[in-house]
């Protein structure tokens, strides 16, 4: 994640939030979280991407797209 953001200068884009999923069983269900690690990508209120155990930051890159800068 932090890869994808910085080579498309994004850094401010993003509002990053980890979450414990042993201490917070709540979100995983809330969130139908399968696997981790797990990314979801939250705008105006709703799950707009959700990436589950990412293959790279390829794919990180690809689900994150429409809210990157282009300056790869």
């Amino acid at each position: 994640m932090a890869q994808v953001l910085q080579r498309n200068g994004n850094h401010d884009t993003f509002s990053l939030r980890r979450i414990d999923v042993d201490t917070r069983a709540d979100l995983v269900e809330r969130f139908r979280v399968e696997a981790v690690p797990a990314l979801l990508v939250a705008d105006g209120g709703r799950i707009r991407a959700r990436i589950e155990a990412p293959k790279g930051a390829q794919q990180i890159r690809e689900a994150l797209l429409p809210w990157l800068r282009s300056h790869s």
